[in-house]
């Protein structure tokens, strides 16, 4: 049985405790949730490398804060919500895993949300998995520019879940601009706004995170970083759910889309 079905049927969702315990039972039932409090009193959350709770912390934590930073400019759009449904179309969630998830989400947009909290809690259930706290993070960049406009609220908000996540101001810096680049090459912005091919091939060079005048070597270097990073079947193994990896092989055909291109254009 899968994560998702041990935490439906109440045998794995009484192992997780926590805040992220919590919101879930919170999603599934009041007597759900009284279980994991209980169990949470006596196991403090972050007590073993079990790989369903991983992807059920994971799951929690996604789409919880992707409801609070969505929040962090004051409002909700409605672009913000269509990526919060974006995320969940890609996921194919049934109707009820569905449900959830949206639960999560409107959770995480209340004025009681504890994120510190939260945050503490997915990096300890996470055990030091640094690429799976940067699908994380990436997740969290793609939603605050669902509108198109990267608020100054969010920014500090998603920094600031940056640094407790244990990462360097300048990775995360690599890390917005790489998400932002995307976006446009991609075309995840609108083919109206699409940017001319020059524009185009310098997102490619930011996504890669590589400059025009590095070498082909460090180009291969920096794509075969990226690409072994967001391998579905790796972040699976770290404890991304399995429902995500729709998620991640769309991203690493992204990278490989960019690195065509930037190939292609030296190779003129």
């Amino acid at each position: 049985m899968n994560w998702w079905g041990k935490l439906i049927g109440g045998t794995f969702g009484f192992m997780l405790g926590g805040p992220l315990g919590a919101m879930l039972g919170a999603a599934l039932g009041h007597n759900f949730d009284r279980g994991i409090q209980i169990t949470a009193e006596a196991s403090p959350f972050g007590a073993g490398p079990n790989q369903e709770r991983i992807q059920s912390a994971f799951f929690a934590a996604t789409f919880s804060v992707m409801g609070h930073v969505a929040k962090a400019d004051g409002r909700v759009s409605e672009d913000e919500i269509a990526i919060a449904r974006s995320v969940i179309a890609q996921m194919s969630l049934d109707p009820q895993q569905a449900k959830i998830a949206m639960d999560l989400f409107n959770q995480g947009k209340q004025a009681n949300f504890d994120l510190d909290a939260v945050i503490k809690q997915f990096k300890a259930e996470c055990h030091r998995r640094t690429t799976l706290l940067q699908m994380f993070l990436e997740i969290l960049l793609h939603a605050a520019y669902a509108d198109g406009v990267f608020h100054p609220d969010e920014a500090r908000m998603i920094e600031k879940i940056s640094r407790e996540l244990g990462f360097t101001q300048a990775h995360y810096q690599q890390l917005e601009a790489i998400i932002r680049a995307q976006r446009f090459f991609t075309g995840d912005a609108g083919q109206a706004n699409r940017p001319p091919p020059a524009e185009l091939l310098a997102n490619a060079y930011s996504l890669l995170g590589v400059k025009p005048n590095d070498t082909d070597a460090t180009l291969k270097r920096a794509y075969r970083r990226l690409m072994s990073q967001h391998h579905p079947d790796k972040l699976i193994a770290k404890g991304l759910p399995e429902e995500m990896m729709k998620i991640a092989t769309e991203k690493t055909q992204e990278i490989r889309a960019a690195y065509d291109l930037v190939v292609e254009h030296r190779a003129k």
